[in-house]
């Protein structure tokens, strides 16, 4: 996670003006000297290197022009587009790598502070370039990379900001070494996962709740390598809000939010975490190659409820990688027979032969605790139900409405430490409510003390449009 700062312009100015102002921001306003910098242009944007060499008067062996990988922006195949001028700055000698456009390039002498992005085409699908109607500017400067500049370090993590994350991190977990590259992930993911949920994201299995539930889990890991088997992720919200609350006051406003739904994730993962990593330990300790096999990977998935993109960050530190294709095809073997088995109607649910009873909670609440008194699986009961699998859970109580005079049945979500189970329609047989839907992760079995939660707006908005429905009934 960083911060970005920069300037727009849709059409007010252009290249002459953006370059005036970010050189006059960088060597005037910071103070930053002109040998200390190196400019970069698209190699066949003349006009830009025009305005650096001729008007602005860059040296010009501090100055490059470089391919379309590296100096052309676009959004996609289509659509806005044009060429950018970048701006980095000099560590020096002392530290490995070339200037840009060199062999060396790669190295970490030479670092991008500033993009100057010139929107000035709009690309075709046949690759064609139509010049804007209003050329317009997007900049983009790293602030951790100019508080670094600004503060003579060479590295992001050494700037006050993350020294005093890192520092709480290490508290916090009780690290030996406060050099650990883990304390760093933390403490950059406390700041990315704190602020995604002050924007009022929550983790999830899809989209911008997927992306924080996996910068949640990978802060856990690497938590788990400093061997912290207790919740200590939500206990860093806190530092942070010391060190970015003056600046951003919604944080601090949210922090009792934020903490509740971190320390949420943190125990809802810590047994499919310590779990997986111990199978998974065990794995490595026999590992043939360089690959773990796909079967294993996808055994981790399904039955443990330990994510792939885990498995490949732990491998990735350790310089292996997976089977993806062994994954991929011991997956589809597992769609196949998940396919077939959810092949059940409501006359398969209610064939089913249950002696259970579930106490409906849901006129007073909407999500509330419960115990698993059966499952089943097509016309079958079983003992377990796994990731992947299409099934029917039956509670003890239940807030989930069954179908019943013409309303539809609850959709919603059940859950556990490690599981979750997205309920797709409720029925009733005899006097036991059926949830139908599919397992998303980890595994259940019967006797398990789980979470019932409702989807309180499409509640609400079957509601309405039952009673909608009974109301134009009645004036027909």
């Amino acid at each position: 996670a960083f911060e970005m700062m920069g300037n727009f312009s849709f059409g007010d100015y252009f290249k002459r003006e953006a370059i005036e102002f970010a050189w006059e921001f960088i060597t005037g306003e910071l103070g930053i000297p002109a040998e200390k910098l190196w400019v970069t242009v698209f190699r066949e944007d003349d006009e830009a290197a025009d305005i650096w060499l001729q008007h602005i008067g860059v040296d010009p062996t501090r100055f490059t022009r470089c391919g379309e990988q590296s100096n052309f922006w676009s959004m996609g195949d289509t659509g806005p587009c044009g060429p950018c001028s970048e701006i980095f700055y000099d560590h020096g000698p002392a530290v490995a790598g070339g200037p840009p456009g060199s062999p060396d390039e790669d190295g970490d002498r030479y670092v991008e502070i500033w993009n100057l992005v010139f929107m000035q085409f709009d690309r075709a699908a046949d690759g064609k370039l139509t010049p804007l109607p209003r050329p317009s500017v997007d900049t983009g400067m790293g602030l951790e990379r100019i508080a670094a500049v600004m503060q003579g370090v060479h590295s992001n993590y050494d700037i006050d900001l993350f020294r005093r994350l890192i520092a709480a991190a290490c508290a916090v977990t009780g690290a030996a070494d406060p050099a650990s590259p883990s304390l760093r992930v933390i403490a950059d993911h406390i700041r990315a996962a704190a602020f995604l949920v002050t924007d009022g994201v929550l983790p999830g299995n899809e989209g911008r709740g997927y992306v924080l539930r996996r910068i949640i889990r990978r802060a856990l890991r690497h938590g788990y390598e400093l061997g912290v088997q207790e919740p200590f992720f939500h206990r860093l919200v806190q530092p942070l809000v010391q060190e970015m609350g003056r600046a951003f006051p919604e944080l601090g406003e949210a922090a009792a939010h934020v903490e509740r739904v971190l320390k949420t994730e943190e125990e809802r993962f810590a047994e499919t975490l310590a779990q997986g990593m111990r199978i998974l330990e065990e794995a490595l300790g026999g590992l043939e190659g360089r690959e773990l096999p796909g079967e294993l990977v996808f055994k981790l998935y399904d039955t443990y409820g330990f994510p792939v993109d885990l498995t490949a960050d732990v491998l990735r530190a350790r310089g292996l990688g997976i089977d993806r294709e062994g994954f991929e095809q011991a997956m589809a073997q597992q769609r196949r027979q998940s396919q077939s088995a959810s092949k059940f109607t409501m006359d398969t649910g209610a064939g089913l032969q249950l002696d259970a009873s579930t106490a409906f909670t849901g006129y007073d609440q909407l999500q509330g605790e419960a115990r698993v008194l059966a499952l089943a699986s097509g016309d079958a009961r079983v003992e377990r139900l796994q990731a992947g699998d299409s099934g029917v859970l039956v509670l003890d109580a239940t807030p989930f409405y069954a179908e019943s005079g013409g309303q539809v049945g609850d959709r919603g979500l059940i859950t556990a430490p490690g599981f979750r189970f997205r309920v797709e329609d409720t029925q009733k047989s005899g006097a036991a409510h059926l949830h139908i839907g599919r397992v998303e992760e980890g595994s259940i079995a019967s006797g398990a003390v789980v979470h019932a939660q409702v989807d309180a707006a499409l509640r609400t908005a079957t509601r309405l449009n039952h009673s909608a429905t009974h109301l134009l009934h009645a004036a027909l």
